[in-house]
């Protein structure tokens, strides 16, 4: 009876284990691999972009299923790209599975003015999206992406996409935070400096709403990047919602310069440190005690680890020390949601689970699983490597080398098509020179 006891005892507190925050980003040529259907868009000249094909004013494609190893109920998608004419655009729509069933596509944003005849669904009876926010009733590990492209005219320049980055998160971490703890974390010096301006100062009329542009401009003045803050603002402006705040729209605006971004969180400290001495930049999004909603960027800590931030809604905001719990309880308790920017090309740092350039190499679960008769192999490598790719039967002997290949660094996925397989148990092993994983799959004819 004690030991059913313990088991129950375990049990429950496993149940009660927050899941980890999670991270996966598709980018470049590897989202281009990771269509699932299209029509009328192609790879584009630059290698890494996605547009439309000559000729045509729209199209779409929707990405293979994407998975993550451990569940999640909160989600902040964001995305790169461009739109160079004001009648072109795309628009971002995801759609989340549980069980068997899939949800309705979901709108999560566009960019960049809003040419569309209908904005799309933002609800079903299993969650919603506020504003830029997934908020999900059940526990899911798989989504798909959705992307719609349009151009009033075929001789207008064609809207562009290379990211799709989501991150994803247990609300239950938020819930059960501790201040104490998070106030205790003090990490080393470090100061990020920029040209400050306020956010008042930049024009009278829109100047108490934008405190999201007016934070992402003294963040890309911090690498020398020069930026007008009213026009940043202008372009940052949501004519659907008639907001200037839209999170994945200040990451979006900042890929216009040569930044590479996504909306992600944090939940330390030294989390924001790290990224800060990693040569990125933190805008922090904050709420009570502090505001009722508000964006900052985090210039940086002092000597006893106090953090410092650089705060577009005070005249004398440049490099403004908050009461250290005042501004925690603002930043962690809201979620510890924030826009991380690195310079293009130099995402290195993981921010908790899966990350903007894998840490070490890791070797996701197959989607589907069962399947019948294909499934795609997932696999994330920090570095290039040689890799291979073997199908094993469940004695372990090798039936087939699926792939031998240099892969660079990054998230990478191939195509198994098991036509000529029985039904069955096996598998999939990826090897590198240094390390070896091994997942286990079921073929279901």
């Amino acid at each position: 009876m004690k030991i059913h006891i313990a088991l129950c005892l375990l049990t429950s507190l496993i149940a009660l284990a927050d899941y980890p925050d999670q991270h996966r980003v598709t980018q470049g040529n590897e989202l281009w691999e990771n269509i699932s259907s299209n029509v009328n868009v192609t790879l584009g000249n630059d290698g890494h972009s996605i547009e439309l094909i000559d000729g045509v004013n729209t199209g779409y494609f929707t990405t293979i299923p994407d998975t993550l190893t451990q569940p999640f109920n909160r989600g902040l998608p964001s995305w790169n790209g461009q739109a160079e004419h004001e009648n072109a655009g795309f628009k971002i729509s995801m759609r989340f599975k549980i069980g068997d069933s899939w949800s309705p596509w979901l709108t999560v944003g566009y960019w960049k003015n809003y040419i569309w005849p209908t904005y799309g669904s933002t609800n079903y009876s299993g969650g919603y999206i506020d504003y830029d926010y997934v908020v999900l009733d059940d526990f899911h590990t798989i989504w798909q992406w959705r992307v719609e492209m349009k151009r009033q005219a075929a001789g207008h320049p064609s809207p562009k996409i290379d990211k799709l980055s989501f991150h994803v998160s247990d609300q239950r971490t938020t819930d059960n935070l501790s201040i104490t703890n998070i106030v205790s974390d003090d990490p080393p010096e470090i100061f990020c400096e920029t040209s400050f301006v306020c956010q008042y100062n930049v024009d009278p009329e829109i100047g108490g709403s934008i405190c999201s542009p007016t934070s992402t401009v003294l963040a890309l003045r911090s690498f020398d990047i020069e930026v007008d803050p009213y026009l940043f603002a202008l372009d940052n402006y949501d004519d659907y919602w008639n907001l200037f705040g839209i999170w994945p729209r200040a990451v979006q605006n900042a890929a216009s310069f040569p930044v590479d971004g996504a909306v992600t969180r944090y939940r330390t400290w030294s989390q924001a440190y790290d990224t800060l001495a990693a040569g990125g930049r933190v805008v922090m999004s904050v709420g009570p005690p502090l505001y009722s909603g508000h964006l900052m960027m985090l210039a940086g800590f002092d000597s006893q680890g106090d953090p410092i931030v650089h705060d577009p809604a005070r005249q004398n905001g440049y490099a403004y020390e908050y009461n250290k719990t005042s501004l925690s309880r603002s930043w962690f308790e809201k979620g510890g949601v924030a826009y991380t920017f690195f310079p293009e090309d130099t995402l290195t740092l993981a921010l908790g689970g899966d990350s903007y350039r894998p840490l070490g190499f890791d070797l996701h679960q197959n989607f589907p699983n069962p399947f019948n008769p294909s499934t795609t192999i997932r696999f994330s490598l920090e570095h290039a490597a040689e890799v291979t790719i073997s199908v094993l039967d469940i004695r372990g002997r090798l039936l087939v080398e699926l792939s031998s290949a240099h892969f660079s660094g990054g998230d990478h996925s191939i195509l198994w098509d098991a036509a000529g397989f029985d039904t069955g148990v096996y598998f999939v092993q990826v090897k590198t020179s240094s390390e070896t994983q091994t997942i286990k799959t079921t073929l279901l004819k």
